[in-house]
């Protein structure tokens, strides 16, 4: 079990108010109860309000609860962005509690919302800047499957009329790319979105299929 998921189960185990033994948090978790020691020194060190130490036992004191809030996609979306800045940052603190919240989330996220859109983060740059107008409506195109006619001007300024099948967003630093199935040339491109002049919805929609998508791609890539 990954620790953010063990960290997030301890936390629910501790939820209820009670006093828990090292010992037993280890047998129900699956780990040592050296490492449940340890969870315990990250959980107090990152802001949850445990007490107790070895030998004793621990309990959550003062659990914070929020209430049921209904997001949007757009703010589900940037709720993740936000939150996968923070887990990347170098507060490691704050990384601690932002890989925490982000486990609580997905635990509860509906699956479409979960998978939705990219994790990358929009940092300051003219290629980001130029990328920026277009990424809206190329997450919405993934979650969606719907095609897009896309204008492209390459290094070489050649411009290019494409109708693409969007697959995944990636951001490389200081340029965004998206992989798409070209229609055009019937295979997989990777487009920098800063270079494409102009995108629009065309009508259509796909639905993923063989030799068509992301895994098939980095299968693809893969082979020697």
């Amino acid at each position: 079990m990954p620790r953010s998921d063990r960290l997030l189960d301890l936390i629910r185990i501790l939820s209820d108010g009670k006093l828990h033994r090292a010992a037993e948090l280890a047998l129900t978790t699956g780990v040592s109860v050296r490492t449940i020691w340890r969870d315990m020194g990250r959980l107090q060190a990152g802001g949850v309000p445990i007490e107790g130490e070895r030998g004793i036992g621990y309990m959550l004191r003062d659990p914070v609860a929020l209430p049921p809030v209904a997001l949007s996609r757009d703010e589900f979306e940037a709720l993740r962005l936000g939150l996968g800045l923070v887990a990347s940052g170098a507060d490691q603190t704050a990384a601690r509690a932002a890989v925490s919240l982000r486990a609580k989330i997905a635990a509860v996220a509906p699956t479409i919302l979960a998978e939705a859109g990219s994790d990358s983060f929009v940092f300051s740059s003219a290629e980001a800047a130029r990328a920026a107008p277009h990424l809206g409506l190329i997450r919405r195109a993934i979650r969606e499957h719907l095609t897009l006619a896309l204008s492209y001007r390459d290094e070489a300024e050649t411009e290019t009329q494409r109708r693409i099948r969007p697959l995944q967003l990636e951001f490389w630093g200081k340029v965004w790319t998206l992989l798409a199935w070209c229609e055009l040339r019937g295979d997989f491109r990777m487009f920098r979105v800063d270079m494409i002049q102009a995108l629009v919805p065309d009508g259509g929609a796909f639905l993923p299929e063989p030799g068509r998508t992301v895994e098939d791609y980095l299968a693809r890539q893969a082979e020697p």
